[in-house]
């Protein structure tokens, strides 16, 4: 492989996350402009009309507001933690008015959402008005601490980040420690030669781990035996949720977690590592609260101009201060492991800090720019994900085709696959939904654990069906649909709910309630979600059965696994178009959720003249024969 120049491709990424920004800008712009507001509340992107509740400040000194979504609680929304939103009225003429200040969110579950304001000013507007909504903004604030990141690292010299940026872009030889390797009973020979890979690793390991493999177990255990040798270590991922998950599962084996930014499920477990909540609980809290409350009544009395107010002022600050750097050290010394984003991680109760182990989850979901965010913390790094599953998002065609939909965890297992560790015995799935996936993408090492293989709901039951639309008496074309020409196909879409409803009473409805099996609805186009979750909540049979049914995207369904897997894959036409199924990443995710049934709805003869659906429905049809 030739040698790069880090620097020369350090500023092509920060070109094209230039073009990203100014691609989602301007799409942030055509739906603030012509979109209506059915449409962004049925996309799950905006709450209208709000209840507007209470106004207070955070344990943070953050002046949030409360509010609550009165219609359209059935749609699933797309707010979360950290999330830039903008308020807006509407008014007698259903005229829209977006207020100035951008606004982020503290938390968001179900139909409540705590949101952090700028001002009393944002309150007041809130509160002067009937008709007022909160929708998605545009998320200038990560953009800049991604474009931040990238200059830093650039302009890295003679320090470890400068090591670790050589190291990253070119097959440099990787250092290790040298002890004999340890043993771990409880895992498989691939999970424990990946935690000993970790342990070893001076400067960079990967984890690689297909679907099902344990990939969270592996690092559980990677992150506590590294805490055998080190005080603490800092533990990201791109999403909130995988941030949750892997800080639960530590938490689970005992490990002390201060999770910084709130969680997505906000219940008791969560919340009680939340670092906010760990701050309202220090026994000096309610002693800076005073101190705080009592500043912002000196402010109000507005006698600014006075000798005795200044004197009050730095006295109260300078207390502040020392009340609030107390109480930070503490909590930190304490933890073990800080959770947060790869975003997060530049978060101001985390400036200065130094760790000498970075874990990185997920991290082929996360663009280059987002990691490089954490790696300046750290002095070296472990990166775990699959590549070979959903990569980064990107929008911008430009970007896409220029690279920044590659990870930086993909670009050092093409450098250096010395570091990599490939995790090669899945635990989900019955072996015939398994082993097309491990023969595509991971040159058939990937091997299912005995107690799976051949796991089923029925007897003499092929584990994969393809429902194929061409062979049957039915009109299933795809159709564009709405202001933002979403792809549907209502002819399919009925067939996969009938397809379900068909499979439940050859199980029988009451088994499928007894034993719980879970079901998940996939499709690659967010319209024809939207259309199956419609069709599901119309339907009587499915009424009782509707908590055991999750309908979402590809993207959404990442990192989770239902008994039975239903795929609607819309594309049905003439030229053999796919559009982004031609994304395989995507589909390994899709066909890999399913632990025991996988049906495929689609048409054949669109799909298959694309060579990797032509392999899956021959694989099926020989299935059949089997």
């Amino acid at each position: 492989m030739q040698a790069v120049s880090p620097i020369l491709e350090l500023q092509k990424q920060r070109a094209l996350l230039v073009a990203e920004q100014e691609a989602e800008r301007k799409e942030f712009q055509h739906q603030t402009e012509t979109m209506g507001l059915g449409r962004k509340v049925k996309r799950g992107d905006c709450w209208w009309p709000l209840q507007v509740g209470r106004s207070y400040y955070n344990s943070l000194n953050q002046l949030v507001v409360e509010v609550t979504r009165t219609t359209d609680t059935d749609i699933e929304h797309n707010f979360e933690y950290g999330r830039q939103v903008m308020f807006f009225r509407v008014d007698a003429s259903d005229n829209i008015t977006y207020f100035k200040h951008s606004c982020t969110v503290s938390y968001a579950q179900d139909d409540r959402m705590v949101i952090v304001v700028p001002d009393a000013n944002v309150v007041a507007e809130l509160q002067a008005y009937e008709r007022v909504g909160v929708q998605l903004s545009m998320d200038e604030y990560t953009y800049q601490l991604m474009l931040r990141a990238l200059d830093r690292v650039a302009k890295a010299k003679g320090n470890r980040l400068a090591q670790l940026r050589d190291l990253f872009y070119n097959k440099s030889k990787t250092e290790k420690f040298s002890f004999a390797p340890l043993r771990f009973p409880w895992l498989n020979t691939t999970q424990e030669h990946a935690v000993n890979e970790v342990l070893l690793a001076k400067d960079v390991a990967i984890v690689h781990g297909p679907p099902g493999t344990g990939k969270t177990t592996t690092m559980v255990e990677a992150i506590y035996e590294t805490l055998r040798r080190e005080n603490q270590v800092l533990v990201c991922a791109q999403s909130n949720m995988a941030v949750d998950w892997i800080s639960e599962r530590l938490m689970d084996r005992g490990v002390e977690v201060l999770r910084v930014g709130n969680p997505t499920k906000v219940n008791d477990k969560m919340l009680s590592f939340t670092y906010e909540r760990r701050f309202e609980a220090h026994p000096d809290y309610p002693q800076l609260w005073a101190i705080r409350k009592a500043m912002r009544q000196l402010r109000s009395a507005k006698r600014r101009g006075s000798d005795s107010y200044h004197q009050k002022m730095d006295r109260l600050k300078s207390r502040e201060t020392e009340l609030e750097l107390r109480i930070n050290n503490e909590l930190f010394n304490s933890a073990r492991v800080i959770a947060c984003t790869l975003a997060g991680s530049a978060n101001r109760v985390l400036q200065g800090m130094k760790f000498a182990t970075l874990f990185i989850d997920e991290a082929a979901q996360a663009l280059e720019a987002a990691c490089w965010i954490a790696i300046s913390k750290a002095n070296r790094v472990i990166f775990a994900g699959d590549h070979c599953q959903l990569p980064p998002t990107v929008k911008c065609l430009e970007a896409i085709k220029g690279g920044l939909a590659r990870s930086l965890m993909e670009r050092i297992v093409e450098s250096n696959p010395q570091v990599v560790t490939l995790l090669q015995v899945q635990y989900r799935m019955n072996d015939a939904i398994m082993r097309f996936s491990s023969e595509w993408f991971y040159h058939g090492q990937v091997e299912s654990a005995p107690e799976v293989k051949y796991r089923s709901i029925l007897d003499l039951d092929t584990s994969i069906t393809w429902v194929d639309t061409a062979q049957l008496d039915i009109e299933a074309h795809e159709e564009l649909v709405g202001e933002t020409y979403g792809r549907i196909n209502r002819a399919e879409a009925q067939l996969t709910i009938t397809t379900l409803q068909q499979y439940f009473e050859r199980l029988g409805r009451q088994r499928v309630i007894d034993d719980r099996l879970d079901v998940g609805i996939i499709s690659p186009y967010r319209a024809q979600v939207q259309l199956l979750r419609r069709m599901l909540r119309k339907s009587a049979y499915f009424k009782p059965l509707r908590h055991l049914i999750t309908v979402n995207t590809v993207d959404g369904f990442q990192g989770q696994e239902r008994d039975i897997i239903v795929i609607s894959m819309v594309r049905h036409n003439d030229q053999g178009q796919i559009g982004f199924l031609r994304d395989l990443r995507r589909m390994n995710v899709a066909i890999t959720r399913s632990r025991m049934k996988l049906f495929i709805i689609g048409d054949a003869p669109t799909l298959t003249r694309h060579p990797f659906y032509r392999k899956l429905y021959q694989y099926i049809q020989q299935l059949k024969q089997e």
